[in-house]
């Protein structure tokens, strides 16, 4: 029997991109997002690809309409065997320049959204004794950068929720089982929608990764759910390991770098953002997977196939890091 797989923020994306994966897997696709023209188009490549898909129109911050996606899904296709939380919202701006509701907003959508996913998935698990969930999370929720404090504190939420259920699973011996994907700098459409006080237009830090290398991710966790998290991508792993070991002397370095490295010379997107209306809510609005960073993004990520495979890993872990070391070598000559 195909699998079903859940998806929320499937309309754009890293959850576009998984959704297509698991097209082509010839899975049930539960496409769950708010814009019905993006899912619309992400429902006609999964049914080319191979796949069943069946659009559901939600807004993840609201647990009810979380709760009516379970439904339907378990109504067309029978029990979900995966559920991919995906969805978030952010701001753009100094801390002191977002406002409470907006604040909210992306708190709602970000974290609650995934609180709200693994609850109805868990609901329907949990009695089977079988399932995945999996979270995809971010680098940042482990090194938090500016002008992005709502994300960064969503993330790290996530981080902390998750680690918690787990042990509860553990506990219970149970046979259902969340894993977390930590992402780096993806191109995604989001810095094209997203609400933005910036000067400029928001660009991912670099290096960026393409959104299938972050799908690939998602895919390879679900298959294999028993370990905690994931990194994908070189710079997750340097990213957090440069944390751990140094976070002041990071402190200092972002705080010198990370508003420009989140801005391109281009001019800023004008127009509706998405934070509280979906921008591909009408019939041909789609935004695809992709954003305009294809130019600079990375179709594939050497460490995540080198992580695959555990001889290997450790010296994927030991090439990551060593890249990490010539990088604080860096930052301390930056932030001194």
């Amino acid at each position: 029997m195909p699998a079903t797989v859940v998806i929320t923020g499937a309309s754009a994306g890293i959850g576009r991109a998984t959704a297509r994966l698991y097209g082509r897997r010839g899975a049930n696709v539960v496409l769950v997002a708010r814009g019905e023209g993006g899912l619309r188009a992400a429902a006609d490549e999964v049914a080319a690809l191979g796949g069943r898909p069946l659009v559901q129109p939600a807004d993840v911050a609201d647990q009810a309409q979380v709760e009516a996606v379970a439904e339907a899904a378990e109504k067309e296709f029978g029990p979900i065997d995966v559920w991919v939380n995906c969805a978030f919202a952010s701001v753009f701006a100094p801390f002191d320049e977002i406002t409470a509701e907006e604040f909210r907003r992306i708190t709602e959508v970000t974290y609650l959204g995934f609180v709200n996913g693994t609850r109805s998935a868990l609901t329907r698990m949990l009695p089977r004794n079988r399932g995945t969930i999996v979270q995809v999370g971010s680098a940042l929720g482990e090194r938090s950068i500016p002008l992005q404090s709502a994300y960064c504190g969503a993330k790290h939420a996530i981080n902390g929720f998750t680690s918690s259920l787990r042990t509860e699973l553990l506990h219970r011996g149970s046979h259902v089982h969340v894993t977390v994907v930590q992402m780096p700098a993806v191109n995604t459409p989001q810095f094209e929608w997203v609400r933005s006080r910036l000067s400029r237009h928001p660009m991912p830090v670099p290096p960026i990764y393409q959104p299938e290398v972050a799908a690939r991710g998602v895919l390879y966790a679900a298959d294999h759910p028993r370990r905690k998290q994931y990194y994908v991508g070189a710079s997750t792993v340097a990213t957090i390991w440069a944390n751990r070991l140094v976070p002041a002397l990071l402190d200092r370095y972002l705080a010198r770098t990370g508003f420009d490295s989140q801005q391109t010379d281009r001019i800023p997107p004008a127009g509706q953002d998405n934070l509280f209306t979906p921008v591909d809510q009408d019939p041909g609005e789609d935004h695809g997977a992709h954003g305009s960073f294809d130019d600079s993004a990375h179709p594939r990520s050497l460490q995540q196939t080198v992580a695959r495979h555990p001889a290997a890993a450790a010296l994927g872990t030991g090439v990551a890091l060593l890249g990490a070391a010539r990088g604080l070598r860096r930052l301390a000559s930056r932030a001194a």
